[in-house]
């Protein structure tokens, strides 16, 4: 029977989050160890989204907005804005240091933010991999057009389709729009799978879920709409080997947790070009 997973609200500083995994339900989905839905939040004029540098290691960050934008700067000199359907990753591997901010256009009116961050768990071999920044436009991204249902895949492969992001073990991660009576399968049946409903109802197994609800399959093979929805739909082949996931830092021995936390005390790892004045203090 579909599970449903429990979010919590979760204070960024100015404005909240739901942080929906890790929770004490379940740890990890496929590769994705985090996942934050950012908003709908509302800021006026002068105020706004405003992280701060710090540090990863061991993972992959994905960013993905339905509304409004964020620029994204890192110590490897990439300064990126995002906007709705494109995607950010960036892979941390061995270091990396990145902000999230606004630009004066975005701060200087009213505006809204609406999006998801995930985090994807590198693998054991790939965790000490040389850090690396990828844009992309989501007209570069695959389009899946059925009736009464448009999918767009932000990365991995589902359906005959692979995303151009590079990702480094198996998964899938989709923005689904659908009609009313419409039925989508499951993207690959041996990986564990999610939905997280943005809007609208949908109907997996015998259970009816609404706009908020992350839900994880069980046995179901298909997704149908009860009233038009968005959702979306994430996964992968389940980790070999849990992680260990503390602040930021993402690694498979608590030597490896230690040694970034000690670096990033005695600021050692890399910064900012251009925004090095102020950082976020190991907790």
């Amino acid at each position: 029977m579909a599970q449903r997973i429990k979010s919590k609200a979760k204070d960024l500083g100015g404005f909240s989050v739901s942080r929906i995994i890790p929770s004490v339900q379940k740890r990890a989905i496929g590769p994705f160890v985090f996942i934050d839905h950012m908003g709908p939040a509302h800021f006026p004029a002068g105020t706004g989204i405003n992280v701060r540098p710090h540090p990863h290691i061991g993972l992959a960050t994905i960013s993905y907005l339905l509304e409004g934008s964020m620029l994204h700067r890192d110590s490897l000199g990439t300064i990126q804005e995002i906007f709705p359907g494109d995607v950010n990753w960036m892979t941390a591997g061995k270091g990396i240091v990145h902000s999230e901010r606004e630009t004066i256009e975005t701060r200087g009116k009213d505006h809204v933010l609406n999006g998801l961050q995930c985090w994807v768990a590198l693998p054991e071999s790939k965790v000490d991999m040389e850090p690396s920044f990828t844009h992309l436009n989501r007209a570069q991204l695959p389009y899946i057009h059925r009736e009464k249902v448009l999918m767009r895949l932000i990365a991995g492969e589902a359906y005959n389709y692979t995303s151009p992001v590079k990702t480094y073990s198996p998964m899938f991660y989709l923005d689904v729009i659908t009609e009313s009576g419409a039925s989508v399968e499951r993207p690959c049946g041996c990986s564990e799978t999610a939905c997280y409903v943005i809007s609208g109802s949908v109907q997996i197994g015998e259970e009816t879920f609404d706009a908020g609800q992350f839900v994880l399959l069980e046995d179901e093979s298909h997704i149908t709409t009860l009233q038009n929805s968005r959702y979306f739909l994430l996964g992968g082949l389940k980790l070999q080997k849990a992680p260990i996931l503390r602040w930021n830092f993402l690694a498979y021995t608590e030597d490896k947790i230690e040694e970034a936390e000690a670096r990033w005390r005695a600021g050692q790892f890399p910064r900012i070009p251009g925004d090095d004045n102020e950082f976020i203090p190991l907790p």
